[in-house]
């Protein structure tokens, strides 16, 4: 069995052809679009989110194989519907990882998730089925997924010797913002906006223009999974992710070198700042009320 797959991937890869990484991505899209009026906003932001991590997934993958990456076809197969991540080229890569996570990484993953699955069937239902519950309940997924499921998934990897670093790292200690959007906040979608656009984009119009693009692109594809199911917010998103771009021009600036918001405390503290006070226009209202608590009502988080 693994021969053929081995053998039907090599075929997969002579015959390549560029727009084939493309497709999924398009396609899963635009037929997720098109279920808009037969879901619930909820289902959705869930299907949306599917498609769009699916197609990008597919990217990843093609784009790595199609580089000459080397992988069997049970790693490539374990990437594609078992890995959250988006670096194909470090998961697929054969040469096994010498040293075992520490049980501690273990301990400290369950204990994420188990106070993210606290917040969101315990203290959301304490705060009613309004704003305030919806928001307690989706930072609770964040810990949950993020920071908890997908950390020990990683964790279970890595014992098994694949490179699979985790998606969040420890961003609550950030010393700039370039370092929590570069290093340690979700390197999934970090891995995505990076290879599939900076780059490019750098090559054609610099790297200032670059980063402040990337980061509307950004704020563009949230678009599509937070204010389109709610029908409501639109360009929020977009506003904060501009807003997180620019800001960190201005930390890598002349001005933000002589403000000192780059260094020791103060990086820390415009970090956080720049990153928490605006979340509001991340997740608007609508869709706190629309998708959120609806959601987690039907998972009998909320009343």
């Amino acid at each position: 069995m693994e021969a053929l797959l081995e053998t039907k991937k090599a075929e997969v890869i002579r015959g390549r052809q560029p727009w084939m990484g493309w497709v999924p991505l398009l396609a899963f899209t635009a037929l997720a679009i098109c279920l808009r009026g037969w879901l619930p906003p909820w289902g959705l932001m869930w299907i949306l989110s599917i498609a769009i991590f699916a197609g990008f997934k597919w990217w990843t993958w093609w784009r790595a194989i199609s580089s000459g990456v080397s992988g069997t076809a049970t790693r490539s197969l374990i990437y594609l519907s078992l890995w959250p991540g988006m670096d194909a080229r470090r998961f697929l890569a054969l040469s096994p990882l010498s040293e075992k996570p520490a049980l501690s990484s273990w301990a400290w993953a369950f204990a994420k998730t188990t106070f993210g699955a606290g917040l969101v069937w315990g203290v959301a239902r304490l705060a009613g089925h309004g704003l305030l519950a919806g928001w307690i309940g989706m930072v609770g997924f964040i810990f949950l997924l993020h920071f908890g499921l997908f950390a020990a998934l990683a964790l279970f990897w890595q014992r098994q010797g694949i490179d699979a670093p985790p998606l969040m790292n420890c961003p609550i200690v950030a010393a700039s913002l370039s370092d929590f959007w570069g290093k340690r906040w979700n390197s999934g979608f970090r891995d995505i906006v990076f290879g599939l656009m900076f780059i490019r984009l750098a090559k054609r119009f610099g790297t200032t223009s670059a980063a402040v693009i990337t980061f509307v692109i950004s704020g563009l594809i949230h678009e599509l999974v937070i204010t389109f199911p709610a029908g409501a917010g639109y360009g929020l998103p977009t506003l904060y992710f501009t807003l997180q771009g620019v800001a960190m021009l201005v930390e890598r600036s002349g001005v933000g070198a002589q403000l000192g918001p780059v260094h020791g405390w103060r990086g820390h503290a415009f970090a956080l700042i720049i990153v928490t006070l605006p979340i509001f226009a991340l997740f608007p209202p609508p869709f706190v009320l629309r998708v959120m608590v609806p959601f987690l009502q039907v998972i009998k988080a909320l009343p």
